[in-house]
């Protein structure tokens, strides 16, 4: 007699959501069943990446992490064309670092012009990321939501202080919502039913439930995210059947292991090969976990990814 492999049924599904405008817009979504599964269930849409560009040249970044884009640091649009035509990247998530009150406190008119040269430079979907201040993120996001009116941005982190504000812009200018919650089953849902009742329909929102990078928090977001695709999928929790997106190179880059050079920690072998493993087994355990979009930094790990990603996603 021969084995066959116990299946389960599935009786919920992931909505599916368009990211950006044109022939390079991205739609994620759709899975029917557990992450890469095939055996039980439909993966129609493959998990995309999004590399980074910020919105000013980072100064505190390790060697390996400056080296890719050393020529084009100081020139978001540049880097964002780099990262396109170059390292083939399928979408840009444009980190709006700057604008911390805590930090270099850009102004509002600064922000809505990097962004609009970003999003004017490439024909992939943009992602624009605040700074989770929700005093700056409020007045920086809409602002940008409505100059960029209809070109269908991945704006966030939309947060519960304020997703009316936000919200209200993603629904008048018509862009994605990344309804972000700080590591909680509950609190994710209760964010979504209130952008809901705000009346941000369900093509315009994707979840971010917020991560850790590998050895600082990892395992919580690796449960979370579980647990959210367990109820999407198996309890037909309609309130939960969105992608997922994860905002993680920012996460691993800024641990100490990533950034320490070889010469203050040569037990730890070769620092850039060190910082690029944190980013991959960070990224493959959150893709193991049900997230749909990874927001990566270094071109060697989006290219070790995608490699992954395309094995695990054949046809036998």
């Amino acid at each position: 007699m021969g084995f066959e492999i116990p299946k389960m049924n599935y009786t919920g599904s992931i909505k599916e959501i368009t990211l950006g405008k044109g022939d390079k817009a991205v739609t994620v979504g759709g899975e029917s069943s557990y992450p890469f599964y095939l055996f039980e269930g439909n993966m129609p849409r493959k998990p995309r990446i999004a590399m980074e560009v910020y919105d000013y040249e980072p100064t505190d970044w390790p060697e390996a992490a400056v080296e890719p884009f050393k020529d084009v640091l100081g020139n978001p649009a540049a880097w964002a064309k780099k990262n396109v035509e170059v390292y083939g990247a399928e979408m840009i998530a444009l980190q709006l670092r700057s604008i911390d009150p805590n930090g270099m406190n850009r102004s509002t008119e600064e922000a809505v012009k990097v962004t609009k040269i970003v999003v004017d430079a490439v024909d992939v979907p943009v992602i624009v990321w605040g700074v989770a201040n929700p005093e700056r993120d409020t007045e920086v996001l809409k602002a940008i939501a409505e100059q960029c009116a209809g070109e269908n941005l991945i704006i966030g982190p939309v947060e519960e202080k304020d997703y009316k504000q936000i919200g209200a812009a993603t629904i008048a200018y018509k862009h994605i919502a990344i309804a972000s919650s700080p590591i909680d089953v509950n609190l994710a849902k209760q964010l979504n039913i209130l952008l809901g009742n705000l009346g941000v329909p369900e093509n315009q929102m994707i979840v971010n439930p917020t991560t850790g990078a590998l050895g600082y928090g990892l395992e919580y977001s690796y449960s979370v995210i579980e647990r959210i695709r367990m109820a999407a999928l198996t309890q037909e929790d309609d309130k939960l059947q969105y992608p997922i997106i994860c905002n993680l190179g920012f996460e691993t880059w800024k641990t100490k292991e990533a950034k320490l050079p070889q010469a203050d920690a040569p037990t730890l072998g070769d620092a850039k090969k060190r910082g690029i493993l944190i980013e991959c087994v960070t990224a493959m355990s959150l893709l193991l976990a049900g997230a749909d979009i990874l927001i990566l930094r270094h071109p060697d790990s989006v290219k070790l990814i995608n490699s992954m990603i395309a094995k695990m996603t054949a046809a036998e």
